[in-house]
């Protein structure tokens, strides 16, 4: 797990968790349930256009409104094998690791990486390559504990595995 490599899917600033995953879908908590409408009222194709290992790259302020744990449940389960964005909401940074979904910082990957381009993260350094543009990029780099905990696929799966 200390890579993924796929193709952009792009939004802008303060994607928040109720589009995300539209509040009528929560009374579910089946992840493939919820992946089948993730992101669908901002982005009628997303489920159909996205694939196992793509990544999602998002402005401002990602992840923020309500602190559910759907969200990033939904985006893990379509497929997205990373997230990045000039900024998230905290709440669902931590909602993200504790799930096991990889997400990094990055503002200047985040304004130049467009949709369609082929990006690969490397989680141990933060490196992030745009390889359609030749680009590189250093986000932040995951601490080993939390590289664990989404190697484990979330904090509950590390902590029975401890």
């Amino acid at each position: 797990m200390d890579k993924a490599r796929g193709t952009v899917i792009k939004y802008g600033d303060n994607i928040d968790t109720d589009v995300i995953i539209p509040a009528r879908y929560l009374n579910s908590s089946d992840p493939q349930h919820l992946a089948a409408h993730c992101m669908e009222d901002i982005d009628q194709d997303f489920v159909n256009r996205v694939k196992p290992g793509d990544i999602m790259v998002a402005n401002k302020n990602f992840g923020c409104g309500s602190s559910r744990e759907h969200a990033p449940i939904a985006i893990k389960a379509s497929g997205i094998a990373c997230v990045i964005a000039e900024t998230f909401a905290r709440i669902f940074y931590r909602n993200a690791i504790n799930i096991g979904l990889p997400i990094i910082e990055c503002p200047e990957a985040a304004k130049a990486i467009e949709a369609g381009d082929t990006v690969e993260v490397d989680f141990d350094s933060g490196v992030i390559t745009d390889v359609t543009k030749n680009l590189t990029f250093q986000g932040q780099a995951f601490p080993e504990f939390m590289q664990k905990i989404i190697a484990a696929e979330g904090l509950v799966n590390y902590i029975n595995q401890e």
